[in-house]
């Protein structure tokens, strides 16, 4: 496997040789039979992905100045299978936790051959993926996880949630191509995958890092095979030995839910020695025992709420549909760290700036986001969101800015967007939503 690796983007003589065959027009016999329309699908969808350059600072843009010579040459050096993954390009994104995540970003050419392969791949390890699994997965969303994880959490009092310290980092080889291999029969699949394991990493200080485990966070085809391995590791092996526990996972945060404490207890001592076994670890930070209090449960327990794919679930009072009666439930709404990733956002937009716009130009350019948030954390207790709709654009302060005669009265300036609010309350999105609609 190592022999296959370059740690460097100079082409081999294999594939010296087919550029020369591309250049005069020639062609032979090629060992794998891979169908040029795929590539062009494949370069379609990563078109749609969009995405920034890798270490050749190539972009979509430049790659489509000669859009049919380098889908010919990605065909054909996947189809004689010469090609050779170049290193990704590592760069360091902050983590909503604090600290940094490492992101390998590959070139263009070389996310257009990984999603080829995927095109091949994914569907035939999709389909052996059980339910309870959501993170990339079509037809699959996290709004679907939250859902299933709310109505557990009302059926079972504790619940164990845990997360894998840097699972695409970490991710062994070996047990990850013998997934791949159980489901694959294309010789030409598993010689690309084991070649992107391998392909080094170029830092942010310009040196290259050899890799020998893990997949870099990033890649087009890393989700599904982090999906597959921990299809294993994880949903499997679970659903085998503990058929009675439920579980929900989004890629590496997952959930449990137990009737009791000890059996929440032995869960997470089981659990702690399937993922060393299989060289993997638990953040210590993010796995914890929580109690699923509301009305009905009794009891006082230090942990009594937790954060999953961006909702807060802990006790909250709700309004009974029936009766109209309130009463405390155990469910999700937007968590405060996500509140507060909005409001940076808003912050960097620097709405208050742009007063060379209209108010009907504002709203086309913030709705977009806007919708967004409201969508995905609206959809469960969405009151919670009236404070980021208030912080989002009262439009006071650009009012101010833009018209001199309010800029010395903001009683005025509130009246304004008052009015604004009443002659079009569907103008912005969070309007129509009613969130941040009260000035006070």
């Amino acid at each position: 496997m190592n022999t296959e690796r370059r740690g460097n983007v100079k082409p081999s003589p294999s594939q010296s040789n087919c550029d020369k065959q591309e250049e005069t027009g020639l062609e032979e016999t090629k060992p794998f039979q891979i169908n040029k329309w795929q590539v062009a699908e494949a370069y379609k969808l990563v078109k749609a992905n969009r995405g920034s350059a890798g270490i050749d600072n190539q972009s979509l843009q430049d790659f489509e100045q000669n859009l049919k010579g380098n889908l010919y040459k990605i065909w054909n050096r996947l189809s004689s299978g010469s090609y050779m993954p170049p290193p990704v390009k590592g760069v360091a994104i902050p983590k909503k936790s604090g600290g940094e995540r490492l992101l390998g970003i590959p070139t263009v050419s070389d996310r257009v051959a990984q999603m080829t392969v995927l095109l091949s791949f994914e569907h035939k390890v999709e389909r052996h993926f059980l339910d309870d699994s959501y993170g990339y997965r079509p037809k699959k969303s996290a709004l679907d996880a939250i859902a299933v994880t709310r109505k557990r959490c009302w059926r079972y009092d504790w619940c164990l949630e845990f997360d894998i310290k840097g699972l695409f980092d970490n991710i062994p080889h070996e047990l990850l191509l013998k997934a791949v291999d159980k489901h694959i029969t294309d010789e030409w699949v598993r010689l690309y995958i084991r070649r992107w394991l391998v392909a080094p990493m170029q830092m942010p200080n310009g040196e290259l890092q050899e890799r020998s485990k893990g997949t870099p966070q990033g890649g087009i085809i890393s989700p599904v095979l982090a999906n597959l391995f921990l299809h294993y590791v994880f949903d499997k092996w679970l659903s085998k030995h503990y058929p009675k526990v439920p579980w929900c996972r989004y890629v590496d945060d997952g959930l449990l839910h137990c009737n009791s404490l000890f059996e929440a207890q032995e869960m997470f001592k089981v659990l702690k020695l399937r993922f060393n076994a299989c060289g993997l670890e638990l953040r210590p930070t993010k796995t914890k025992i929580v109690y699923c209090k509301d009305t009905s449960r009794k009891g006082s327990y230090e942990t009594t709420s937790f954060d999953f794919l961006g909702y807060t679930f802990r006790a909250r009072r709700v309004k009974g549909k029936i009766r109209n009666n309130l009463f405390m439930s155990f469910s999700p709404a937007v968590s405060k760290s996500a509140l507060k990733t909005m409001r940076y956002r808003i912050r960097k937009l620097r709405v208050r700036c742009r007063t060379e716009m209209s108010i009907n130009e504002m709203a086309k350019w913030l709705n977009p986001i806007i919708q967004g948030w409201i969508y995905y954390y609206g959809r469960f207790h969405r009151s919670a969101m009236a404070a980021i709709g208030r912080h989002i654009i009262t439009l006071i302060r650009w009012a101010r800015r833009k018209y001199k005669r309010l800029r010395k009265h903001k009683i005025n300036a509130c009246k304004f967007i008052g009015n604004l609010i009443e002659q079009a309350p569907h103008l912005f999105a969070h309007w129509r939503a009613g969130l941040g609609t009260a000035l006070a």
